[in-house]
């Protein structure tokens, strides 16, 4: 069997719990798209290209209000901005003689849990794992949204809203954790949402649609923590 083989198996076995856990969260994500309007092909196309769940809640939010192409492209960019930095990362555990077309293939799809498993690996890192792990993880994903869209159109209204907290609990699930571990991202996530209730209440400002308060709300916190509280490098580290 070779290398590529072996290593596009083991990005399968290590993907399948992602791709699981991905189904679940996509299925609230999928309601999101059903008020969007969104049928459940459309909204599981959105997610295999996308992947992302923070990106795609934003992309649907912003499809609800009827939001111009362009805001979107512009919020989705704003939101996604981190894997262009975890690409850079993961493009270094490669091996230098990667073709260029291998690289592309695996920023493709470079999500927290993958970039988690694909940084763990011990040594160079071959671009089949990546493929493997894709291969379960892309599916997962866009099935939970599609299937999430179903589901929206069968059961009751009422239970359609409660299930449509579950989005806002994995998103506390992320932030909670790094917020207590530091106090830094703690006040940068409570400034946040005040300037995100802010703007929704004060006059000049609510006027500008979702997609403008999001941009603008999230490039100046980013600027001000980066400038504020830059991340200093471990000179230690290998």
């Amino acid at each position: 069997m070779s290398q590529n083989k072996i290593w596009y198996r083991r990005g399968l076995r290590d993907g399948l719990p992602i791709a699981l856990g991905y189904f679940a969260v996509a299925f609230t994500l999928g309601i999101a798209a059903k008020k969007a309007g969104l049928t459940a092909f459309e909204a599981g196309l959105a997610s295999a290209l996308t992947n992302a769940s923070a990106g795609g809640y934003a992309g649907f939010t912003l499809i609800a209000a009827s939001a111009g192409y362009l805001e979107v492209a512009l919020t989705e960019l704003i939101v996604n901005a981190r894997y262009l930095l975890m690409s850079c990362a993961l493009s270094q555990k490669l091996p230098p003689d990667t073709p260029l077309l291998h690289r592309i293939l695996v920023a493709f799809d470079i999500t927290d849990e993958i970039f988690g498993i694909s940084v763990s690996v011990t040594g160079t890192l071959n671009p089949f794992y990546n493929y493997g792990a894709m291969t379960v993880a892309i599916p997962g994903w866009a099935l939970g949204t599609a299937a999430g869209v179903i589901a929206g159109n069968v059961i009751p209204e009422s239970l359609l809203n409660a299930l449509s907290v579950g989005l806002y609990g994995m998103f506390l699930a992320i932030i909670i954790p790094p917020a207590r571990k530091n106090k830094v991202i703690a006040a940068l996530i409570l400034i946040s949402m005040l300037m995100s209730l802010l703007f929704s209440k004060l006059p000049p400002l609510s006027s500008l649609s979702s997609g403008v308060r999001i941009i603008i709300i999230t490039a100046s916190v980013s600027l001000a923590a980066a400038v504020l509280f830059p991340v200093k490098e471990d000179k230690n580290a290998a």
